[in-house]
């Protein structure tokens, strides 16, 4: 196969959630001398890009969506310490949690794969994550953007609880704070103070690119 098609082949599969074909044309591409960031930027990136595109337009649910992203997802074990040691460039740095007495992940998972998938970096630290776990994650890794997800009305309080304790360790104004989750609304993110929401993985993406190039230019979002 030639580069070009190999890079075909990435797109198409990756679209349709052919993970085993895209983790071998991953390792056909390696194996060929293709540069990680050439598989990231012209095929992977862009196959998820499409993919939320679809979504938006009501061609392709979450379900299809998922498959996509657990596709990418299997290529990316295999090219994210390549990277790395390549040093190719995030466009920053999301550090993503369930609230405390919240397991549920899965929208959290795809939101994950999409945020990687557009070039940031995801730290995800798991279900049940305590305010004072947000706050020493953040300490340690000196995120752009945080993201609190919940699925129960019951947790969606700990939104207001996570943000005080940023405040109270005087990290608030250091990173830009996202919520999300099945029942939040725009409005209950205004109300607990959240820098921004998305309703779904697609949009996510779309609104901490828009955050995080408002804070980098000072211009609202």
């Amino acid at each position: 196969m030639t580069p070009d098609e190999i890079l075909q082949g990435l797109y198409d599969q990756t679209l349709v959630g052919n993970g085993p074909a895209v983790l071998d044309l991953t390792h056909k591409a390696l194996d060929g001398g293709m540069e990680p960031g050439t598989m990231l930027f012209d095929a992977l990136i862009p196959a998820l890009e499409e993919v939320g595109a679809r979504f938006e337009r009501g061609d392709f649910f979450v379900p299809e969506m998922l498959i996509a992203g657990r596709a990418m997802a299997g290529s990316m074990e295999v090219l994210r310490p390549l990277l790395a040691e390549t040093g190719v460039e995030t466009i920053g740095k999301f550090l993503m949690g369930t609230v405390k007495g919240d397991v549920h992940d899965i929208g959290k998972n795809l939101v994950n794969i999409m945020l990687e998938g557009a070039g940031f970096e995801v730290i995800d630290l798991g279900v049940q994550v305590a305010p004072e776990k947000f706050v020493s994650a953040i300490e340690e890794h000196q995120p752009d953007i945080v993201g609190f997800s919940a699925f129960l009305t019951t947790t969606m309080p700990m939104f207001k609880a996570n943000i005080n304790a940023l405040q109270k360790a005087g990290l608030r104004d250091s990173v830009i704070v996202m919520v999300g989750g099945a029942p939040v609304t725009q409005e209950y993110a205004d109300a607990v103070g959240a820098d921004g929401y998305a309703s779904d993985a697609s949009a996510t993406v779309k609104r901490a690119k828009a955050l995080l190039e408002a804070r980098r230019t000072k211009v609202p979002a």
